[in-house]
């Protein structure tokens, strides 16, 4: 794009130019000119002793003519084929511009469709974890310490093998949480009330162990503050799909560190890294990711969706902004996130 806008450049320099010599070359012939006609004045008015010098002064008059019209042929052909290389470039701009959004465009596609894969397979883990007979056990015998501290050592060796997640959490009916996978890292979790939290709340309503529920990210007091994304869903039961809900089971998936690996392995060469900026945006354009470490979850990112679900456009800085909306995957519908990748010139 650089090598585009300084063909540009020389172009209208060049033209500039052109014009330039051309006005001080017919400034020259119209002083020829008027030199030339003082001479034959001169001549006449000598008479017979100045013919000769009148033969002179009609050909430099002569001369002077045929450099004009040389010069303004010049002129008009320059203008031409300058006009033509100029509006060659701005095309060969458009285009570059226009591959260039267009890539930026599927790099932001592809980079919110692995956070899709990610999730996905979160909503599989949280509905078959929540059928698994310990934690099933913890729900319906909530009082049970035995059942309890048998589930969160069950929980412990799903999350040895699951390194993704910072905790999982048995809530019982009530909402009162009575097992964790990790109650020697996070020993404040058991007793927490979570009966407020929508994540719980939309667990316990749904209809069936087909169905999950997720919650923005957000960070948790309870895990350090951690940035997650949570997936929940109902423990019901006798482990069965249609058994009435007697809890629910949190699964906190570590988003930061996830969602930073997302953002910063588009792939971009160096160069373009240094000059690029890489987001993932939910449905309310709140950055939850950001290859600049800027976006804290309260910044907002105010994308034009013109051009509809996926597309490019250039913004008031001069940068060009390539965006994609969440495709889904398998049976996980998204949840109205956008890759967005922001590039300056």
């Amino acid at each position: 794009m650089a090598s585009v806008a300084h063909l540009l450049e020389i172009t209208n320099t060049v033209a500039v130019e052109t014009d330039q010599k051309i006005d001080r070359i017919h400034g020259i012939t119209r002083r020829s000119r008027m030199l030339a006609l003082n001479a034959s004045i001169e001549a006449q008015r000598v008479g017979q002793m100045g013919r000769g010098f009148a033969v002179v002064a009609d050909e430099v008059k002569a001369i002077s003519a045929e450099i004009s019209q040389v010069t303004d042929s010049l002129r008009g052909e320059l203008k031409g084929k300058l006009a033509t290389l100029s509006d060659f470039g701005r095309s060969l701009a458009n285009e570059v511009a226009r591959v260039r959004g267009e890539r930026l465009a599927d790099l932001a596609h592809n980079a919110v469709e692995i956070a899709d894969r990610n999730l996905y397979e979160r909503s599989c883990d949280v509905r078959w974890w929540a059928t698994d007979q310990a934690v099933v056990d913890c729900a319906a015998n909530p009082a049970d310490q035995g059942h309890s501290r048998h589930a969160s050592k069950r929980l412990g060796v799903i999350l040895a093998s699951y390194t993704v997640y910072l905790d999982l959490w048995v809530a019982d009916a009530s909402g009162r949480v009575i097992a964790n996978g990790r109650p020697g890292r996070y020993p404040n979790v058991i007793g927490t009330d979570v009966s407020d939290e929508q994540w719980f709340k939309d667990a316990m309503a749904t209809r069936d162990g087909g169905e999950f529920a997720v919650a923005d990210i957000t960070r948790n007091r309870s895990l350090d503050n951690a940035v997650v994304a949570t997936y929940a869903t109902a423990i019901r039961e006798g482990g069965e799909t249609n058994g009435a809900p007697i809890g629910a089971l949190g699964i906190f998936f570590d988003w930061e560190a996830q969602g930073r690996s997302i953002v910063e392995g588009v792939r971009l060469s160096p160069e373009e890294k240094a000059k690029s900026r890489c987001l993932i945006i939910d449905r309310n354009h709140r950055i939850i990711a950001d290859s600049a470490g800027c976006g804290d979850l309260s910044e907002h990112f105010q994308l034009s969706t013109r051009s509809g679900e996926r597309g490019y456009y250039i913004d008031g800085f001069g940068s060009t902004v390539g965006y994609a909306l969440t495709p889904g995957y398998e049976t996980y519908a998204g949840l109205g996130w956008y890759g967005v990748i922001i590039q300056d010139e």
